[in-house]
């Protein structure tokens, strides 16, 4: 993931300074002209432009007096070999705007600028706004339109595309990168995104796998692209997480798929698949008629809610002999049909079922991540999908970020920001739920404690 906490220590500086400079008074006058109109803060040559300007024109000028060894105008200037020989016009594009530079110059042409480099068109911070708004769904042809309707900088589609493809080699590390030798729960499941295949767009699944650590922290493990969701592709997901250091696996999340529960164990064979309760009282509730579905739905509650598994086959039988369950032999061979993957979770208590019964973590982040995918109408290829995704994550959680700072220090009842997305988020939930883990599995966890 992006270096969000040097960021985030960055802007936390960065806003100490501006609020001992505005509280200093220094800017008092300057805020008096704003607001009386006579200084415009954007815009063609607004104050945010010539700020800019101003600041990258000094630093220039430092750089350029450092290379030659004194300052401007200093009387010994003519014992140094080198000198100034004034400057050349650049203009550079900002975002605020197209920004009109003078580059100083030296005599002997050995000056090389670090400020803004030679051939460079672009600041930085641009390319970070591009690169955002690519996050936040904007295709490249919506940036491009973008920037000219908003700052007036024209960058072509293809600049945009290049910068975009810069993160590429970022994502493919990412991707690549080392796994810790043990997770107590991993989540698996895929969503749906349209890709251009050949000459036609079809529908392809990108594959997500969240790992908690020791720790009960959230990490996303990997994207992987496949036409269809299969228990064969799962495997090989499994096969490469091991590849990256992943030893074993308490107990994996996933949904009803036929053979996902083997695929997972022929990786991990001593983890404890879990089959997603929320998806088998889906599929239980297919084919049931839409006037009984309320109150099929409650009769199942006493089977995924038991004591344990003997209660819950108790209830089953007793759900499959009510008029429902003769109704729908369908729901009743759902749960028959699914229950040795279904029951493992009622062999814990409160606080580990809530969070393996379901892979609600990952739906969750699935959610965000589909509000993303739907303003496209397609990808190019697979690489697209896989950067898109993981910039989106990126994204989320920065914004998230920032909601969470500006309420840090009010009370909890006061708070509305969003919690953590899934890089970074632990719950007191997954707190009790890993102690009870501990507990329960001694042998599988102490080893990695």
């Amino acid at each position: 993931m992006m270096d969000r906490d040097a960021r985030e220590e960055r802007r936390r500086v960065q806003a100490e300074g501006a609020r001992r400079l505005t509280e200093s008074g220094v800017l008092d006058d300057l805020f008096d002209k704003i607001d009386a109109g006579e200084v415009e803060l954007g815009g063609s040559d607004g104050l945010i432009q010539q700020l800019i300007k101003t600041g990258l024109e000094r630093g220039l000028q430092a750089e350029l007096s450092d290379h030659l060894g004194y300052e401007k105008g200093d009387a010994e200037a003519v014992l140094h070999p080198n000198s100034r020989n004034g400057s050349y016009a650049k203009t550079v594009a900002s975002q605020a705007g197209d920004i009109e530079l003078a580059v100083p110059r030296d005599r002997d042409g050995s000056f090389t600028p670090r400020l803004v480099p030679v051939g460079s068109r672009r600041l930085g911070g641009l390319d970070d706004m591009i690169v955002s708004l690519y996050a936040g769904g904007m295709t490249l042809r919506d940036i491009e339109h973008h920037l000219v309707t908003t700052i007036g900088t024209e960058i072509s589609y293809e600049t945009i595309s290049k910068i975009v493809d810069e993160i590429s080699e970022e994502v493919l590390t990412w991707q690549r990168r080392p796994l810790e030798a043990f997770y107590p729960v991993i989540y698996l499941d895929a969503i749906v995104v349209k890709i251009r295949d050949g000459g036609h767009v079809r529908n392809k699944a990108a594959h997500i796998a969240v790992g908690v650590d020791m720790d009960g922290v959230k990490h996303v493990l990997g994207i992987w692209i496949q036409a269809t969701e299969g228990a064969k592709f799962w495997a090989s997901v499994c096969a490469e997480l091991a590849n990256r250091g992943i030893k074993d696996v308490l107990i994996v999340c996933c949904d009803g798929l036929t053979g996902f529960p083997e695929a997972i164990e022929a990786t991990w064979p001593d983890s404890l698949v879990q089959t997603c309760v929320v998806h088998l009282i889906r599929t239980s509730m297919r084919f049931v008629n839409w006037g009984q579905r309320k109150a099929v739905a409650a009769a199942l509650k006493p089977i995924y809610q038991a004591a344990d598994a003997e209660a819950a086959k108790a209830a089953l039988e007793a759900f499959a002999a009510s008029p429902l369950g003769t109704t729908n032999p369908h729901t009743v061979a759902a749960f028959e049909n699914a229950w040795e993957r279904f029951t493992p979770f009622l062999g814990f208590p409160p606080a580990v079922r809530r969070v393996i019964y379901t892979t609600n973590s990952i739906e969750s982040l699935n959610y965000q991540l589909r509000k993303v995918t739907k303003n496209r109408g397609h990808f190019p290829n697979d690489a697209a999908v896989v950067k898109l995704l993981w910039l989106a994550i990126c994204n989320i959680e920065d914004k998230r970020a920032r909601e969470r700072a500006r309420e840090r220090g009010k009370p909890a009842s006061e708070r509305k920001a969003p919690p953590k997305l899934i890089e970074g988020q632990i719950t007191t939930n997954w707190k009790q739920a890993l102690a009870q883990l501990a507990i329960a599995f001694p042998d599988r966890i102490n080893p990695y404690l």
